[in-house]
This record gives structure tokens, C-alpha cells and sequence, in this order.
């Protein structure tokens, strides 16, 4: 590439949602340009058609199409990158896309159980939430929107000159639907700088459990990010402190924490940046992660990077940073998540304090400082293989 100013044209969606795509896209912009690229937003218009839900996948995709409008100016940059199909209606030009997977839709689909299929006490659990008003269905109706964006999300994840995954997991996820390794490169995401800003670690005498990031609204997306699994935690140590600061559409369900869970706070939709401030004072505390499918974890890494003990799941970026006893615990099932709680409940305070340490110092690998290293690595190994 020499001294040319690379340009990239970087796809999103419109809609400007506080969730952990959004904010990495917006990261990997900004530390682009500051490592001297040409960044430029493209957003679609509004959707062409006002679908039923169960062509709402179908309509998502030609929410895209609308794109071309800018396909002139789009085709003069060196490289598209989108996340997973936004990029879909630039395949058939010369110009490389990247595809950036921070999760696959199959993965949801193959994580998330039918509630039939729950083991007995998780089932109770969905029954009580609809018995009590706080989700409306067992089920979704139709898993169909999902599945249609998953077959699109596999066409363009195989038609894409690159594909990034941002674990281990999802590069798994890629290669198990036939996309090359070659094409296939391992870019964590990062977190904000401001997560890393605070005062010296104030390790609490009284450790709380903590959830925090994405809960959702439907009942398909409450089960993906485990909620079932994180009220028979919460149930399980009644008199153990609670704190959920979590992104939902679903007031009814944060309504029913509050009135149902002891000893227990609930934060709504709270500023992404007023978190780290809400934690202070809260290290060595318990992160749980209890989802059935993360592609990453925004979630895990924000809360070591404030000192929390992770007893999570084997999702997202977990199983590759997690050791047990030294910056956490990786459990699988919820028996074990009983016990690792329990033991740390009863750690000493210089023991929990070694743990909430490590558990930062492995949040801080995860700096943005780093993204647009990787990524400029992946656009020269891309623009490489086409000159050859």
C-alpha cells in the first residue's frame, strides 16, 4: 500500500442502538482514522418494505439494498467492511469486502432450547415470568426472521474476500459453513479507554453478584443471554447483594426483578459511560455471565476491567482468557456456578483481592489501542491476496 492513504468504506446500520455492535463499530472507526485511514459511514435509508414479522428477515436485508444509492462513491474506496450481511449488496463488485462477525445467527439458533427442553427448575422459572406478565410467550412464535438472516449472514460470510471473528468461537462457527481459514482471521474486540480511567481498585468488603450488558425484550433473547440462569443464581443467595445494570425494552421484566429478587438493584438502559462509575467500590465482587451464546463478551471484559471475579459460562471469548482460580471461574452448569459463587463468598479478602487483580490485568489486553493494528492487518492481508 506504500504511502497511499488507504480508504475504507464502513457500512452500519441506521438505527443507532446501545448495543455492543454499535459501540465497536463506532471504536473501530475512531482508531482508524487516528492510525491515519479514510474512514467514511455509509447508513442505509429507510426500509423499503413494511414487512410482517415473519418476513422481518427478508425486509432486514433489503434495508441494505437501499445502499446503492452510494454505490458510486462507495466503489472509489479501497475496501468495504460491514458487520455480518450489511455489506451484502456489494458482493457482485470488484471491490474486497471484509465481513466483521462479532456473533453468528446460527449460533443463536442452535443455543437457544424450545422451553420444553429446559431442564426442570429453568422451566419454572419461564413459566413463573409468564404467569406473573412479565414475558408474554414460552416461545417465539416464529423463528423464521432469525433463520433468514442466518442464510444470508452464511452467503455473504462465504462470499466475502475476509471474514473476521472475534473469538475462537466464532471463527469455529465460520469454518463449520464451509468459509475457508485462510480467509478467516481472529480480531477481538476492544473496550473504551474510559473503562481503564478509573481510581485505584477499592476491593468491597461485602462482594455483591453482578450482571451486566444486553438482556433484550422477547423471550427468544431473554433465553440467549440466560435469564433463567441468572434469577436461579440470584434465588440460590438471597441475602448476598444484587446489581443488574441491563439493556431491555422489557419494563414489565425489570418491574418483576425488582419486586421478586432480594436484596436487589436494577439499572435500565444506562449510559454505557456512567457504568464504570456506577461500579467503583465494587471490586471484587461476582460478574455472572450465564448466556447460552456470546460471540465475544462486551460484558465479561468491562466487568474484570472494574475488578469483578467472572463466573461464567464457556461463551464468547471466555474459554480462551479464563483460568479457573486465578481470574475467574468458567462453569457449565448451574451446580458449578452455585459452588464457584459460594467460594468466593468465602474467600478472604486478600484472596479475592489477587483474583479481582488478575481479572483486570487480563481486561487490560483488550485495549482499542490495539484494534486498529489488527485491522490494518487483515485490510493488507486482504488487498495482498488480490494482487497476486
Amino acid at each position: 500500500m506504500g504511502k497511499k492513504l488507504l480508504r475504507v468504506a464502513f457500512i452500519h446500520n441506521e438505527k443507532k442502538l446501545g448495543t455492543g455492535a454499535h459501540f465497536i463499530n463506532d471504536l473501530m472507526a475512531v482508531r482508524l482514522r487516528e492510525a491515519g485511514v479514510k474512514v467514511k459511514n455509509f447508513y442505509p435509508k429507510s426500509p423499503l418494505l413494511d414487512a410482517p414479522l415473519h418476513m422481518k428477515g427478508i425486509s432486514n436485508i433489503l434495508f441494505f439494498y437501499s445502499l446503492l444509492e452510494h454505490k458510486d462513491e462507495i466503489l472509489k474506496y479501497d475496501l468495504i467492511q460491514g458487520t455480518t450481511y450489511t455489506p451484502l449488496a456489494f458482493l457482485p463488485f470488484s471491490i474486497p469486502v471484509v465481513s466483521h462477525f462479532g456473533s453468528t445467527s446460527w449460533g443463536f439458533l442452535k443455543s437457544v432450547p424450545m422451553a420444553k427442553d429446559l431442564e426442570p427448575p429453568l422451566r419454572k422459572i419461564w413459566l413463573t415470568l409468564k404467569k406473573d406478565g412479565a414475558i408474554r410467550e414460552l416461545n417465539l412464535r416464529t423463528r423464521r426472521p432469525l433463520q433468514d438472516v442466518a442464510e444470508i449472514e452464511k452467503l455473504v460470510a462465504l462470499r466475502a474476500n475476509s471474514v473476521i471473528a472475534t473469538s475462537d468461537i466464532v471463527r469455529k462457527d465460520l469454518l463449520d459453513i464451509g468459509v475457508l481459514s485462510e480467509n478467516v482471521y481472529v480480531v477481538p474486540n476492544a473496550i473504551e479507554d474510559y473503562w481503564f480511567k478509573q481510581q485505584p481498585m477499592a476491593l468491597t468488603e461485602n462482594p455483591s453478584l453482578i450482571f451486566l450488558g444486553r438482556i433484550g425484550g422477547d423471550v427468544f433473547t431473554l433465553k440467549l443471554k440466560g435469564m433463567d440462569r441468572l434469577i436461579d443464581l440470584y434465588q440460590h443467595f438471597p441475602a448476598v447483594q444484587k446489581l443488574t445494570i441491563g439493556i431491555t425494552t422489557n419494563q414489565k421484566l425489570v418491574s418483576w426483578f425488582n419486586q421478586k429478587i432480594p436484596s436487589h438493584l436494577f439499572y435500565p438502559n444506562l449510559k454505557k459511560e456512567l457504568i464504570p462509575g456506577l461500579l467503583n467500590n465494587k471490586a471484587g465482587s461476582i460478574l455472572l455471565i450465564t448466556s447460552r451464546y456470546e460471540g465475544f463478551s462486551l460484558s465479561l471484559i468491562e466487568g474484570m476491567s472494574q475488578g469483578l471475579i467472572p463466573v461464567t459460562y464457556p461463551v464468547g471469548i471466555a474459554p480462551e482468557i479464563i483460568r479457573n482460580g486465578n481470574n475467574g471461574f468458567l462453569i457449565n452448569s448451574q451446580d458449578e456456578g452455585k459452588q464457584a459463587i459460594a467460594y468466593i463468598l468465602n474467600l478472604t479478602k486478600e484472596e479475592r483481592h489477587r483474583l479481582a487483580t488478575t481479572a483486570q490485568e487480563t481486561a487490560r489486553k483488550f485495549s482499542s489501542k490495539n484494534v486498529s493494528r489488527d485491522l490494518l492487518e487483515v485490510y493488507r492481508k486482504t488487498l495482498e491476496k488480490l494482487h497476486k
